[in-house]
């Protein structure tokens, strides 16, 4: 209801209409009686009830398109209102249905946008980035564009500076006319759930065929998309992508001022879009019973990758026991024949068991109790076979064999089921078949909308923005230059920030401010942008410019409120290539889908001793490589891109160009980032001397660095090092020699020096559990037991945290199995010792690469006896010369905790202060 007075009379009653109408010199209220008449009194004599007035607000004439401030509005009885713009002492009129009005948020008065203004003005002043291809700084142009921040409630950027992301109604159905896999398809779920999500994009996980799902279901929406990035050509490929697909005519390629010239010089025109009959077209539901059935066969396809995984491990660890069995004969013990290995046949759960039990009888007699032990788990009956140590020894191997070939078989099994599972039901037809499906759909709703007609010049996304996007709902740009692109005041739908891990924040502020939703792509294990410090402090070290890229401080910012997706399914590089990757900084939740065809597509080559690093570059090096590409063949592909040579200075990459072969692509990993090539050669540059220059080594061996250069490599990927010039403390490229040695195949250049053994860590988890039950049994001293299990608790929380996440844990580890006495001066006693069964208490390995770092011993009163005390003078002597640290405990001593924390430091090169 509303009311009207006039010159203080109620007229409310008496009038059938009212409007407010401009005069010569203000505004008129015009009053509209039942006989037709009419009456007019200046507005400023009149009452109208309701009237609402916003103060410093935010106003859109075209339905939330784009915004402009407004110093003041005055909406009168929800029918019209007078707006007055900063600076200005005049009003307008308008219809309050054709304007959206907003409160500003107050998001430019807090601590952390002033803090950001600072960092604008403090790298414009300093020119701490580099250049942009604007025709000026883009430190400057952030200064200028973040002071002129519309403060939109309704932005994302509201939404990063409050710290939560709102949650969203998705659609009940989803097409994906671009392909999909598990992942892909649990990222495009959540993209639609939340107001920001965050998708991990791994090398070569396919983050572009997510990204265009995503883009074709806001299309289908209705809805429009800023596609960004750190560069303009970051997003070219989408726009090749959708061309590809004749969907490129819905995108307006924008970005810096050559990009805009040349789309507003040659726009895409709108195609002829034939209307199929609407019995050919297929329908949502027919979308999503296809999205039913292809969900079961991906999962099939997930659990065979998983299984090839498994099957590649178990024979990498076959194969080392076999190497331990014929390295040191004295250690494997006693081969049983034939007739009697095929008495000792036992189900997988039973075997470990049985070799858990004999490494705890260690060669003490056989009791009683043992004997009983043995028939009523075991029904074995007779023991002469396994009196002996070496018999002991012996039948362990068996086991340990049998194990093997075991599981090796069970996953076989299983893998030809799943197999089949994918033969009966042809992947990559349902594929097809729901790309296909969704396109045509896609394109049959673009075919019934109405195309605005609009005169496209330069300034055409400004001055009818409403229409322009209408048109082009996919708008292109790099970060610096979103607001050029949009103009001020834009908010989209939908912003897509693609590469985000390389994007420094101050940008993407900008393009925050113009989306109400964002989906943000990156890989925080990938190389981040490269920033000048400044020296202000943030009022909060989730926003801090100097160290935070934009995905990591989105991913501070918003926490659980954002969902974050990996993208597991890895379809580049050789499966152990990216293994590597996967192991030491993804945590194993890569999926390889990939078949290896490469016989060796790790190498290592190790140069000569000496110190040969000069100036940041390293001849020796590239002396070694072209040495080992002697008589090779030329490279896979005459492309420049067929090899790679990635090194982590300018000074070695431009050595590099003049001695390489010409089909070598030589660069830095900053500038590799986001290419691939069939080859890659990694050289690390640095020797024993200047690797004691924390400074630089801290440099080279940059987890995003190394993870970077090793992902580049499809088929064979060749790491060139100094000989021990990473392995005085834990590092990445130490954990990548490892690796290489580990799972190499034993060429020429698969150098392996230590006399360590390597963990046979399937073996060992399975014997782990199996221990754990058989403890209780067999321990004497109630005492000792308990002391392990206090330290074995303590040893899971201290590897629970970030600075032992290189390293795990087994107990009771023979001792024969973590050092073997092959390149070792043992002495007599010594070999006897090794050659015993004699186990360590705690033993603890590298993940990757799987060699012994240290033991811990766990000595009760027992080891207070002179006997006991040969027997652990013999031990560490032995692992001091196999160079495996040792740390004993009391179970008399106190801060146990502690000494282990400092243990662990000491032993991987770190230092507690």
């Amino acid at each position: 209801m509303v009311r009207i007075e006039m010159s203080g009379q109620d007229k409310t009653d008496q009038i059938s209409d009212w409007e407010i109408k401009r005069s010569r010199t203000s505004f008129d209220l015009e009053v509209r009686f039942p006989s037709g008449k009419t009456f007019r009194r200046p507005l400023a004599d009149c009452k109208i009830e309701p009237t609402e007035v916003f103060e410093n607000c935010l106003l859109s004439k075209d339905s939330g398109r784009s915004y402009q401030e407004a110093k003041k509005v005055a909406v009168f009885g929800k029918k019209q209102a007078l707006v007055r713009y900063p600076n200005s002492e005049k009003d307008y009129l308008f219809k309050r249905e054709n304007v959206v009005i907003e409160q500003s948020a107050n998001f430019k008065q807090g601590t952390v946008y002033q803090y950001f203004l600072k960092v604008a003005e403090a790298r414009a002043r300093t020119g701490a980035s580099t250049k942009d291809d604007e025709a000026f700084s883009p430190d400057s142009l952030l200064q200028n564009q973040l002071d002129k921040l519309l403060p939109n409630p309704d932005s994302v950027l509201n939404a990063y500076f409050s710290g939560a992301s709102l949650s969203r109604e998705a659609p009940e159905q989803l097409i994906f006319p671009f392909g999909l896999n598990e992942s892909q398809l649990l990222a495009t779920r959540r993209a639609f759930q939340s107001q920001v999500s965050v998708i991990q994009g791994p090398p070569g996980t396919g983050k572009t065929q997510t990204i265009l799902n995503i883009i074709a279901n806001i299309l289908l929406q209705g809805k429009t998309v800023a596609v960004l990035s750190n560069a303009n050509s970051a997003v070219e490929n989408i726009y090749e992508k959708l061309k590809t697909h004749d969907l490129d005519y819905l995108s307006a390629q924008l970005g810096n001022r050559d990009n805009r010239n040349r789309f507003f010089e040659d726009p895409p025109s709108i195609p002829e879009l034939a209307s199929a009959p609407a019995d050919v077209v297929p329908t949502l539901m027919d979308i999503t019973r296809q999205l039913g059935a292809i969900e079961k066969v991906l999962d099939a396809q997930t659990k065979a990758a998983l299984l090839k995984a498994d099957i590649r491990e178990l024979l990498a660890e076959a194969r080392h026991l076999t190497q331990w069995i014929e390295d040191d004969p004295e250690s494997a013990g006693e081969c049983f024949d034939s007739k009697l290995s095929a008495k000792y046949q036992f189900p997988v759960s039973q075997l470990i068991e049985l070799i858990a039990f004999l490494n705890l009888l260690e060669d003490k007699p056989i009791s009683l109790r043992d004997r009983l032990t043995l028939f009523f788990r075991y029904r074995i009956v007779r023991t002469k076979y396994f009196r002996t140590t070496k018999q002991r020894n012996g039948l362990v191997q068996l086991l340990q064999k049998q194990y093997y070939e075991r599981a090796l078989q069970q996953k076989e099994l299983e893998l030809e089921t799943v197999q089949k599972t994918l033969q009966d039901n042809d992947l990559e037809a349902l594929m097809l078949e729901i790309a296909k499906s969704s396109l045509a759909y896609l394109r049959s709703e673009l075919g019934r909308r109405k195309w605005p007609h609009i005169d496209l010049n330069g300034a055409a996304h400004r001055q009818l923005p409403k229409d322009f996007f209408q048109r082009f709902p996919i708008v292109g740009s790099s970060t610096h230059s979103v607001l050029a692109s949009l103009g001020a005041g834009t908010v989209l739908d939908y912003a897509i920030i693609d590469e985000a891990s390389q994007q420094d924040i101050l940008p993407g502020i900008l393009a925050m401010s113009c989306a109400r939703n964002l989906i943000i792509v990156g890989d925080t294990k990938q190389l981040k942008p490269v920033l000048k410090p400044i020296e202000l402090a943030p009022p909060d070290e989730k926003y801090d410019c100097s160290t935070q890229s934009l995905l990591d401080s989105c991913l501070k910012v918003f926490g659980e409120t954002a969902p974050v997706t990996l993208l597991r399914e890895h379809y580049r590089c050789d499966p152990m290539i990216i293994q590597f990757c996967n192991q030491q900084f993804y945590d194993n939740q890569l999926i390889p889908m990939t078949e290896g065809t490469h016989p060796d597509p790790m190498r290592l080559i190790v140069t000569a001793k000496g110190n040969h690093a000069r100036g940041f570059k390293n001849l020796r090096e590239i002396d070694s490589i072209l040495h080992t590409l002697e008589g090779a063949e030329k490279g896979l592909s005459e492309d420049l891109d067929g090899r790679g040579f990635i090194a982590p200075y300018n000074a070695q990459v431009d050595l590099a160009e003049g001695a390489l072969p010409a089909d070598f692509a030589s660069k830095t990993a900053h500038k590799f980032q986001g290419r691939e090539c069939d080859e890659i050669v990694f050289s690390t540059v640095l020797d024993k001397k200047s690797a004691d220059d924390h400074q630089q080594t801290s440099f080279v061996d940059d987890p995003q660095l190394v993870n970077v250069a090793v992902s580049r490599a499809k088929k064979q990927f060749t790491l060139v090092t100094g000989d021990e010039v990473f392995n005085r403390a834990q590092g990445h490229i130490a954990a990548l020699v490892r690796y290489i040695e580990y799972y190499g195949s034993g060429g020429p250049n698969q150098v392996i020096r230590s006399p360590v053994v390597s963990a046979f860590d399937l073996l060992y988890r399975e014997y782990d559990s199996s221990l754990n039950r058989l403890k209780n049994l067999l321990r004497s001293s109630d005492s000792d037991f308990k002391s392990e299990q206090i330290v074995a608790q303590i040893l899971r929380e201290s590897l629970t945290r970030d600075s032992n996440r290189d390293l795990k844990v087994f107990p009771q580890i023979p001792l024969n199995q973590i050092v073997s006495a092959r390149s070792l001066s043992l002495t007599k006693d010594e070999t006897a010792f090794l050659h015993s069964r004699s186990s360590c208490d705690f033993v603890i390995y590298y993940k990757v690469g799987k060699k012994p770092l240290a033991v811990i011993e766990v000595d009760g009163g027992s080891h207070e006896s002179d006997v006991q005390r040969r027997r652990d003078a013999l031990k560490d002597s032995i692992l001091r010369k196999a160079g495996v640290e040792i740390l004993r405990l009391s179970t008399v001593q106190s801060q146990i905790e502690e000494r282990i924390a400092k243990f662990l430091h000491r032993i991987q090169g770190y230092s507690l202060q």
